[in-house]
């Protein structure tokens, strides 16, 4: 059987250094790839695009998505002041994950969104986020460091069912924002264990699988999430609806 086709959402940095080289740069963590390919997928890279469809036709030709981790959303986009400690816009980024995530949910092509990604897909369905979360709190390690500490599942969430019904699980994590008023039709699936950080969100009603995760499972050894996400694109795919 064919491997599942999925798309993976990159960076776009403005300057970045390999070799002798200083130029822009789109770029991923190779833990994402390596994270797909491991769950029995084959990854395609998707970069900013600019052309209006490109959008849609990618996402046709895609068995699965995945929008990955990254730099915070800019506080326009749902609405909000910024808050000083708030890192600075990537409007491209933004605007094309947006897109993506939107289409994804309109064609019934599975979703999976990591960290930054969850945050995008609260807010393309009109939630909001909390710009800066206390440093008391154990969801970021030093910079550029993975942290851990345990999530709680809700019980009877497709979350809960991926994890196999465990209590707790504990996972690799570094944010520093959050979700706070969440999207229309989007239920929490799974609390930071010791406080009301809302760690996952799914979305029941969707034509599909619809899976948001605050930590980065790309990060760790922990394959069920992505696997989850591989299955439903193969289903999908077998399926004849792609």
């Amino acid at each position: 059987m064919t491997p599942p086709l999925i798309g993976i959402t990159t960076y776009l940095e403005p300057s970045a250094r390999w070799g002798n080289w200083h130029l822009p740069a789109a770029l991923l963590p190779a833990a994402y790839h390596r994270m797909a390919h491991r769950a029995g997928a084959r990854a395609l890279l998707l970069p900013p695009d600019e052309d209006p469809a490109a959008v849609a036709d990618l996402v046709s030709r895609l068995d699965g998505l995945v929008t990955a981790g990254g730099p915070d959303v800019d506080p326009a986009r749902y609405r909000a002041e910024r808050d000083p400690r708030t890192g600075p816009p990537y409007p491209e980024r933004d605007a094309w994950e947006l897109a993506l995530t939107r289409e994804a949910m309109a064609r019934g092509v599975p979703l999976l969104a990591v960290c930054r990604g969850m945050q995008l897909l609260n807010v393309a369905l009109g939630g909001t986020l909390v710009q800066h979360m206390p440093t008391t709190r154990a969801h970021r390690g030093a910079p550029g460091v993975f942290g851990r500490h345990a999530i709680v599942p809700v019980p009877g969430t497709l979350l809960a069912k991926v994890l196999d019904e465990e209590d707790s699980v504990t996972v690799p994590t570094y944010h520093h924002q959050a979700l706070d008023a969440l999207g229309a039709g989007l239920v929490p699936s799974a609390h930071a264990a010791g406080d009301d950080t809302v760690e996952a969100v799914e979305f029941p009603d969707a034509d599909g699988f619809v899976l948001g995760v605050q930590w980065h499972p790309e990060a760790g050894e922990d394959l069920r999430v992505m696997a989850a996400l591989v299955a439903a694109a193969q289903e999908r795919r077998v399926g004849g609806s792609a």
